[in-house]
């Protein structure tokens, strides 16, 4: 019987020690961010990025722009994710392509597809390209030196509040520092 007990004991002694080392890794280790070499690291959800005219900072996954007039909204700015890593502009280093949301204080809930360059620093954001307004978003994949961004949209004739339940699959290749839209890979 005492001998019983005392492999209780070491199975919940080892099961707590398993758990707290899968807690400290997962918390403190899986956190986007990507080396970049030289011993800089990326980090998707501290960067600058364009979307449309605007420069927009992200510290810790967010954006708050408070609006200058009371005519004007407040803008929020979210890492979203679905992040993927590649050398997408073939420097030899590794960038992150990722999605983010931007509420602007209407209804929408707008999407985009952004690149963090790998430049042996912090990396440079590049500009962002609109994806959809309250999409799905599903994956994102690195092929053939091009990224694939695949999301749920609704279909023309549907009104936002509908469901995306359409597949969509978008071309995307780094040209320089710059993000564009293709036809495919």
């Amino acid at each position: 019987m005492k001998k019983i007990i005392i492999g209780i004991i070491f199975v919940v002694i080892v099961s707590v020690i398993a758990i707290y080392a899968l807690g400290v890794y997962k918390f403190d280790f899986m956190d986007n961010k990507v080396s970049s070499g030289n011993g800089a690291v990326l980090d998707p959800k501290n960067g600058t990025y364009q979307i449309e005219e605007n420069a927009v900072t992200l510290k810790d996954g967010i954006s708050e722009q408070v609006p200058t007039s009371e005519s004007e909204s407040r803008t929020t700015t979210e890492y979203f994710g679905n992040d993927i890593t590649g050398d997408f502009n073939n420097d030899d280093k590794d960038d992150v392509a990722f999605i983010l949301t931007q509420e602007t204080g209407g209804s929408g809930l707008f999407v985009y597809v952004v690149v963090l360059l790998g430049d042996g620093k912090s990396g440079t954001g590049t500009n962002a390209i609109y994806l959809g307004d309250r999409i799905a978003p599903q994956t994102t994949e690195f092929r053939d030196g091009g990224i694939i961004v695949n999301y749920a949209d609704r279909k023309s004739d549907e009104p936002f509040s509908a469901v995306p339940s359409v597949g969509v699959s978008k071309y995307f290749k780094v040209v320089g520092s710059e993000l564009l839209e293709i036809v495919n890979l």
